[in-house]
């Protein structure tokens, strides 16, 4: 069973896109988590996978409170 947080296609090689992100982003990164929270905030309820969505949006969120932890 893959992990749907991170599934196999979110990773080339040894980079994951978000790490890539990070690095291509590093001003805009917070923003960029919180866009993503509202995105999957928003939508939870109408793609027939609420506690998937609310799962990533919990993993953007951590992230987010990580980075202000730095």
């Amino acid at each position: 069973m893959s992990d749907e947080i991170n599934p196999p296609h979110y990773k080339q090689g040894d980079i994951e896109c978000i790490t890539a992100i990070k690095a291509a982003c590093s001003d805009g990164y917070e923003g960029y988590l919180q866009g993503n929270i509202i995105k999957y905030i928003w939508r939870y309820r109408y793609k027939g996978k609420a506690a998937s969505d609310l799962n990533k949006a919990k993993w953007y969120l951590e992230e987010l409170i990580k980075q202000q932890s730095e």
